[in-house]
């Protein structure tokens, strides 16, 4: 049994310096299926998603899907530490035992956590030179991990804050929640066309961001935004909804660069569906069914703009969507994320035409005013 357990204790030390090393400063995707990380995040999501999806209370329900994804990531880095004391424990106590010593396993655990935060209690020693030597790794071995962590968090941060500026750009641009057809509404004047052009510019360049950021870093997936009505996954859907409409042919509109953007956008659907290994299928209900199809269209055209109609506008369209939306539907599901409608289903306030103010000085009441039927399709 001694001779077993400092290898046990390598075995896992190793293990865990490598998961330390392809998260935190390994570039590429890891495509290795068995993986520390991958099932701590699988088992601790799900167990998550079953307990909150049980409370009926939407803002309750929103607000601890939240906090899953930075909790997530304090527990990881709990149980890589635990592991790697645990490690370290078992390798002095198996080599103690070896050599004659009388060290408990408690005792071993105990001092390799003190070593391993650079406490230097003094209370227990190493006594042969194999100890120190140990004793030595191990405490570098504490201070490269938290120095890792401490160089992981503001990039991970400044990741965020990136994602979450476009994802804010789209309030006053196509709604809250975003959608095609506002996006499309709102740019009805003579530069509209444009100012179209632009955005899908900015959105490819966005997708693209998105997509190598949250390859890097998959536990950005799991960080909502700051507004129940906005995601990341919503604001990649509507990039991929108006690119494909435009696509499919708008008087006026840049097509290639819709098709620039729909390339990227969809590529960052296909490659965050292989990440999280769910498995696209096709939404239900329909998100554009033929009746609100028709509608849009309608309204487009008395709003000034030239949609392409007839079966073979609606054939290229159903087959756009074919691509993408069994992707974005998986990805929706996964994390418990809401898929933006592709035409709102009623006058809703944009973020930005919400007001706050107290009644009276001091007051704690805060009146929440909506300004509501302002600009919208």
């Amino acid at each position: 049994m001694f001779m077993v357990t400092p290898f046990i204790g390598i075995f896992l030390i190793v293990v865990i310096l490598w998961e330390a090393f392809e998260t935190f400063i390994f570039p590429r995707r890891v495509t290795r299926r068995v993986r520390l990380t991958r099932i701590f995040y699988r088992m601790t999501w799900r167990a998550w998603r079953a307990v909150v999806h049980r409370i009926s209370t939407t803002r309750l329900r929103e607000y601890l899907f939240s906090i899953y994804g930075p909790l997530s990531l304090m527990g990881l880095l709990g149980l890589w530490a635990f592991l790697l004391i645990l490690g370290f424990g078992l390798i002095h106590w198996g080599a103690a035992m070896i050599s004659g010593g009388q060290t408990s396993l408690a005792t071993s655990l105990y001092f390799s956590g003190t070593t391993f935060f650079t406490l230097g209690l003094g209370d227990v020693q190493p006594l042969s030179p194999l100890a120190r030597l140990l004793t030595v790794a191990e405490a570098g071995t504490g201070l490269g991990f938290l120095a890792i962590v401490i160089g992981y968090l503001p990039g991970l941060n400044q990741s965020f804050s990136k994602r979450e500026v476009n994802i804010s750009l789209l309030d006053a641009r196509a709604g809250s929640p975003p959608s095609a057809a506002e996006m499309l509404y709102r740019h009805r004047d003579e530069h509209g066309m444009e100012s179209i052009r632009e955005i899908l510019h900015e959105g490819e360049r966005w997708s693209a961001e998105l997509l190598e950021s949250h390859l890097s870093y998959p536990v950005l997936a799991y960080f909502r935004s700051q507004h129940d009505n906005q995601s990341w996954l919503a604001a990649l859907a509507v990039m991929l909804d108006t690119s494909a409409f435009v696509m499919v042919g708008l008087e006026g509109a840049c097509v290639r660069q819709a098709q620039m953007t729909f390339a990227m956008a969809r590529h960052a659907a296909v490659d965050l569906t292989l990440i999280f290994g769910v498995t696209p299928r096709w939404p239900d209900p329909d998100r554009f069914p033929p009746a609100q199809r028709e509608n849009l269209r309608s309204r487009l055209m008395a709003a000034g703009l030239r949609p392409h109609m007839g079966d073979e506008a609606d054939r290229k369209l159903a087959e756009l969507r074919g691509m993408y939306e069994p992707f974005l539907f998986a990805l929706a599901t996964h994390f418990r994320l809401a898929l933006p409608p592709w035409v709102l289903e009623s006058d809703i306030a944009d973020n930005w035409q919400e007001a706050v103010s107290t009644p009276e000085p001091g007051a704690r009441r805060v009146v929440r005013l909506r300004r509501r039927g302002e600009g919208h399709f």
